[in-house]
């Protein structure tokens, strides 16, 4: 970013008030639900959006996972979309993230895949197209292996996690990753949040901007904690091993310009050029998910549905048979 605009931004940023740790302060697109539960003895709330449709009803529900460095309003404008074409759609806040609850405890896959089926429970749902973007993808793999009848048809969108980063990436500790979190600055946070995208919008401020307030928040830490937690969450177990292991029709959607790699900024310069690659990564994971269909788009980043929204859901539709 210029140096004008990011004075205009640091400007604009303080005069935003710091936001709570579970996005106190920020509107959300849809009304918030909550779930409580008990995990490991704290007492949390798992927030999700119930999103009902707006045209004639299918009788389908669509469950979409957000990615790590995102929440449940990253799916606003896909939402509105499948609800015109009489999908209900419910997206919850991952623990840890957005407005759920941020609980200093073990994360794992397996973990947030109970709370999630939980949501869909409460809800009254039993069955789901399932979409998960990045992070999301990981866990929409687990969360298919572990509740295979609850799932219809599974769309992975630039998944992160397909590759094994304990190969390629140094191991760093949860106080490492607590300490890099706390020392984020706006200037590094919109850095990290461009590197998403192969052409940059001013729609996409939105993400990094609530983010530093949330670190900026009398709460800062726990937000820094529960985000060096789920690194080490993505880091410690992948999923890659287990993609010949799913047994749903699968859409694989990858932008060609993404080379996200959780920890490659970690890594050596001459393995971190290695890392990332979805050029490779795509064709590679729809050769191992049985029957799977690959969609590649050239020019586009780590977020398509954003950057190639059109085509993104176009693609979707299609798949979903809407």
């Amino acid at each position: 970013m210029p140096t004008a605009l990011l004075l205009v931004s640091s400007l604009h940023l303080l005069a935003l008030p710091p936001l709570g740790p579970a996005l106190e302060g920020l509107e959300p697109p849809f009304k918030v639900e909550f779930m409580p539960a008990i995990v490991e003895g704290h007492g949390v709330r798992i927030a999700y959006f119930d999103v009902a449709p707006t045209a004639p009803k299918n009788g389908r529900t669509v469950l979409l996972l957000h990615g790590k460095n995102f929440w449940g309003d990253s799916f606003a404008l896909l939402a509105r979309t499948l609800a015109k074409k009489g999908f209900r759609v419910v997206i919850p806040d991952e623990l840890g993230f957005g407005r759920s609850s941020k609980p200093d405890i073990h994360y794992s896959f397996e973990l947030l895949a109970r709370l999630t089926h939980r949501v869909l429970e409460r809800v009254g749902v039993r069955e789901v197209a399932l979409l998960g973007h990045s992070m999301g993808g990981m866990l929409a793999v687990r969360f298919a292996l572990m509740y295979p009848e609850a799932v219809t048809q599974l769309v992975l969108e630039d998944p992160i996690g397909l590759e094994d980063y304990r190969a390629k990436v140094p191991y760093r500790t949860v106080d490492e990753w607590y300490e890099s979190q706390l020392s984020l600055t706006e200037e590094g946070l919109h850095k990290f949040y461009q590197a998403y995208f192969a052409h940059w919008d001013e729609t996409y401020e939105v993400w990094p901007e609530a983010v530093f307030r949330q670190l900026e928040g009398a709460e800062g830490e726990r937000v820094a904690r529960a985000s060096a937690l789920t690194y080490d969450m993505i880091y410690t177990q992948p999923v890659v091993q287990d993609l010949p292991r799913l047994a749903v029709p699968t859409l694989l959607i990858v932008g060609l310009a993404d080379r996200t790699a959780v920890g490659k900024a970690y890594a050596p310069r001459e393995v971190a050029e290695t890392l990332g690659d979805y050029r490779v990564l795509g064709k590679r994971a729809a050769k191992a998910i049985p029957g799977a269909k690959l969609v590649e788009i050239e020019g586009v980043g780590h977020v398509p549905h954003f950057e190639a929204k059109e085509r993104f859901e176009k693609e979707l539709l299609l798949f979903l048979g809407s």
